[in-house]
């Protein structure tokens, strides 16, 4: 949705200066807002990328949001963001993109997993969502394999605009007070 790191507000800025870098260099690259934790919203981002460059090579999931908590204090909407973005939203993109992909008889999709989903202090929504990313991955590349498509998941270790002040003390107390 391109949001503010902890609102639901949509902003397509970010997204949109990646679009003008990639544009810069010759590339060719477009936004879509829409929400890929729906189906018409998952259907919307394939059809256009499909509008503009006629294929679906590369799938890449890697929308995620955080709300760093203990188990006994996050609410219902916080898990259900958390899950709805990283883990359903995984399994909209690639229900709508792999179909195409089958016809193309080829295609790859990536789902960003992370190091969280090992277990990480006052994350137990973000790990849960993570690791599922890593089962859901396993099961779409056996049965997608045989029709020319891959699927791999992912954890990539970097900071991001996830890495507030809240989440970096999650990782401070994981790794200094459980190693």
């Amino acid at each position: 949705l391109g949001t503010a790191v902890n609102e639901k507000t949509q902003d397509r800025s970010v997204a949109q200066s990646v679009v003008d870098e990639i544009k810069a260099v010759g590339g060719d690259a477009i936004v879509n807002g829409d929400d890929i934790a729906t189906m018409a919203g998952g259907k919307s981002v394939v059809e256009a990328a499909m509008d503009v460059f006629g294929r679906v090579d590369i799938l890449i999931n890697n929308a995620g949001v955080a709300r760093p908590k203990v188990i006994y204090e996050m609410t219902e909407d916080e898990w259900d963001l958390v899950v709805d973005v990283s883990l359903k939203g995984a399994f909209v993109m690639a229900r709508q993109a792999s179909p195409i992909m089958i016809r193309q008889k080829s295609g790859v999709i990536i789902n960003t997993s992370s190091t969280s989903g090992l277990g990480h202090y006052g994350n137990s929504i973000y790990s849960a969502a993570k690791e599922g990313l890593v089962g859901f991955s396993r099961s779409v590349a056996r049965h997608l394999g045989h029709y020319g498509v891959r699927c791999n998941a992912i954890r990539p270790l970097g900071i991001s605009r996830l890495a507030t002040a809240e989440m970096m003390e999650t990782l401070r107390i994981s790794q200094e007070d459980f190693g």
